[in-house]
């Protein structure tokens, strides 16, 4: 495996300090130490965890639901269904998260004592209803669990039992559609209730309230929402969905989830949702945002880089996947292994295609707008190939059988192969290129062309396609989720000797 490592920032930071599909963010503090999770949707395993010194430098540390008996993901389960809006908190010597499994399970919690794993089998919380639940403690001990709506109910932790009744609180300003990512906090003499509103889309803002105790009654902020970027055209859009944690020098700042359209109107995302970090201050006891941007003043602490940061390149050494690698609903060590193979991935098909829910996966999120993947498969047994995916109706793929590699686009109900090419026997090198559009040159312009092609054995590119990136965004698609490069089969059995990722931009 090989790495990169984050470059220094000196004075500024650069956001989002967790870039790709990494959405919904939820952060803690553990003494000197901080814990970052994130949705994970139609993917396995889910809630990817992060460790930060600094609030800016993030490592993943692995994945909260990396197990078929915390995470059930049935085969009907729709892409952006899955796994919804983690909270992560640490009390009492525990750290407790608590999400939502939109297919089927509902809301769960789950323990752990220590945040990199392994985390507890969940625990149900059948009379907790509505999605995103937060968790927070009182001086006496009550726990209560907040969800989107936004309504309340007291629960008891350790069994699930809900106490008492569910009761309806504030639930943000009126008409303001999807009142939701509730998050209740103990900060000073108040309570505060921060939410989301206004839906995840353009008009996505964050508002604030404040009562004497945990169950209100809570006043609205007078400058509600305390952060929007709506009906403007900054370059961070569709901000929202945040939890506040404080710095190390006892500062607060809010972490949240943004995106960055490109190209032309009306803009469009294809990393998916990030997470942002933006400072806090306090003004007669309401939050005040400071202002979000890509480049920021560096926090007044030292800054603390991981010392294992942006990975390029995986050889399949290992006999585990590292915890950024990700499948479609489930992972079957029969059909995804490095231990057939040693040194290789080893990808046996179950689903025949890439529009089949059960198709044999692993990817890695899209981090850069620009970047470079690369793969050296050998498909002597099967067809299969690499892949940069949005959902089962949108992606493009280069597929490789015996003697051939075949350009496929899925657009909706459109599927067409695209370009075709013999190839020598023997293992091939697949190459997926995403090169963002520097200047729009009319308002159709999308914010992306994805390149595909092979490597010859001189290293030189031969390029069968290039594909306008906006049929694979959000707003062509739908959904919750971003772009993910995979390798899959799709008949037989793949072998896969490493993957590299070379970011081209930040």
């Amino acid at each position: 495996m090989r790495v990169s490592s984050v470059p220094e920032t000196g004075n500024t930071i650069t956001n989002p300090v967790i870039p790709g599909f990494h959405p919904d963010p939820s952060v803690c503090r553990a003494g000197d130490d901080y814990y970052l999770a994130c949705s994970s949707f139609e993917y396995f395993p889910g809630v990817p965890l992060f460790h930060s010194r600094d609030l800016v430098h993030w490592t993943q540390i692995g994945n909260a639901l990396d197990r078929p008996s915390q995470l059930r993901l049935p085969l009907d389960t729709a892409s952006s269904g899955g796994i919804y809006a983690p909270t992560l908190r640490h009390h009492d010597g525990r750290f407790w998260l608590i999400v939502t499994n939109v297919s089927g399970d509902g809301n769960l919690l789950f323990t752990a004592t220590d945040p990199a794993g392994p985390w507890s089998d969940p625990i149900r919380l059948s009379g907790v209803h509505g999605i995103d639940p937060d968790i927070a403690w009182d001086d006496d001990g009550n726990c209560w669990c907040t969800t989107a709506g936004v309504g309340q109910i007291r629960i008891d932790p350790d069994t699930g039992e809900t106490l008492g009744p569910s009761r309806r609180l504030w639930s943000g300003a009126p008409g303001a559609k999807a009142p939701e990512a509730p998050h209740l906090y103990r900060i000073g003499d108040y309570w505060y209730l921060l939410i989301a509103e206004g839906g995840t889309e353009r008009g996505h803002s964050v508002s604030i309230a404040r009562g004497r105790t945990p169950t209100g009654p809570f006043e609205p902020c007078p400058a509600n929402p305390i952060l929007t970027h709506r009906s403007t055209d900054h370059p961070i859009q569709n901000t929202g969905h945040a939890d506040l944690v404080q710095g190390p020098d006892g500062s607060w700042w809010m972490v949240l989830l943004g995106v960055r359209p490109g190209g032309g109107t009306p803009g469009w995302h294809v990393l998916g949702r990030e997470t942002f970090l933006v400072p806090v201050d306090w003004v007669d006891g309401w939050p005040v945002v400071g202002e979000l941007s890509s480049v920021m003043p560096a926090p007044p602490w030292p800054l603390r880089p991981q010392a294992v940061a942006a990975e390029v390149r995986d050889d399949f050494d290992l006999t585990e996947l590292a915890p950024r690698w990700i499948s479609l609903r489930q992972r079957l060590p029969e059909d995804c292994t490095t231990k057939e193979r040693p040194g290789w991935l080893t990808l046996r098909a179950r689903g025949g295609s890439l529009d089949d829910a059960d198709v044999t996966f692993v990817g890695r999120r899209q981090q850069h707008r620009s970047c470079r993947v690369r793969t050296l498969v050998d498909v002597a047994d099967g067809h299969g190939g690499l892949v940069v995916r949005l959902d089962e109706r949108h992606h493009y793929a280069i597929e490789a059988s015996s003697g051939q590699v075949r350009v496929r686009a899925r657009i909706g109900p459109l599927d067409t192969v695209v370009a075709s090419r013999p190839t020598a026997p023997g293992p091939v090198v697949l190459r997926v290129e995403a090169a963002a559009v520097q200047a729009v040159n009319d308002a159709r312009t999308g914010p992306d062309f994805v390149s595909i092609g092979i490597e010859e054995s001189d290293g030189t590119f031969v390029e069968l396609a290039s594909l306008d990136g906006r049929y694979l965004s959000t707003e062509v698609a739908g959904g919750f989720t971003g772009r993910v490069f995979g390798m899959y089969a799709s008949a037989g059995s793949v072998h896969f000797d490493w993957f590299d990722y070379e970011p081209l931009e930040r």
